[in-house]
């Protein structure tokens, strides 16, 4: 009698936490799926933004409107004037987005200045100057800083925060490992003599300069879709506890 209830009591156990697991792998399946849904929206907008036509760049009046979620790749066009300010470097080892950068090597951070007073950031595009040098980005950008208004075509992009292992900026090198503009800004002095920094920067993606240095491009979208698989594997892991429930339970009954 005391066995018996001693079995029933272990089956009792070991059903219920087979329950609980089978609960969280299929939780997790559903959420791979719903972030895959999501990740596909995602996906969708921004392609259709970046293959939008170029729109004028949006006035300070609605810079506060502005944010990533509805904003971040919205192509544009402006008439600037390369300010004769410090530029910035960023460390990079390649991009997500564009296909033709490959290595490592800097983006090259410039301030615009606008006919009303303006400062934007414009990142000018990859150098491949691999050991970040101070002397070979100056070389590739003055070029660019002829004083003389241009226009621009490109992408808004918003500010990134450092993570908890970001190397922290070298002032002496004009060298960041995150593209903040707004800290480049504080840090460089963009923003002195009443020119409001704008809360976003742009993404060049022309004219390209003769040089091809710094060497500026389009944007596409390439996010990883690992969200079915990793569906999957969560699924078949309930499976598998399931069916590791079937055969203790049928060994137990033997027994």
């Amino acid at each position: 009698m005391n066995r018996t209830v001693e079995r029933r009591h272990s089956v009792a156990g070991f059903a219920a936490f087979t329950l609980a697991m089978v609960s969280v792998f299929v939780g997790l399946g559903l959420w791979q799926l719903q972030r895959r849904v999501e990740k596909h929206a995602l996906i969708a907008a921004l392609t259709e933004r970046l293959a939008a036509i170029p729109v004028p760049l949006p006035p300070r009046s609605q810079w506060s409107a502005l944010g990533p979620a509805k904003d971040e790749f919205r192509r544009v066009r402006f008439a600037a004037t390369y300010a004769k300010l410090p530029d910035a470097m960023v460390y990079s080892a390649g991009s997500a987005v564009r296909e033709d950068i490959s290595g490592p090597g800097t983006w090259a951070f410039l301030p615009a200045r606008l006919a009303s007073g303006e400062i934007v950031a414009v990142n000018t595009g990859f150098v491949q100057n691999t050991m970040q040098d101070r002397d070979f980005e100056d070389r590739a950008l003055a070029r660019l800083i002829t004083g003389e208004p241009g226009t621009l075509t490109g992408y808004l992009r918003f500010p990134e925060s450092a993570g908890m292992l970001t190397p922290s900026e070298n002032l002496a090198k004009r060298l960041w490992f995150t593209r903040d503009h707004l800290a480049m800004a504080r840090a460089l002095g963009w923003g002195e003599g009443g020119g409001q920094v704008a809360p976003f920067y742009v993404d060049l993606e022309s004219p390209v300069p003769e040089s091809g240095i710094p060497k500026p491009g389009p944007l596409q979208v390439h996010l990883k879709d690992d969200h079915l698989q990793y569906a999957i594997t969560w699924f078949a892991l309930a499976g598998a506890v399931v069916t590791a429930f079937g055969v203790w339970l049928r060994a137990q009954r033997k027994s």
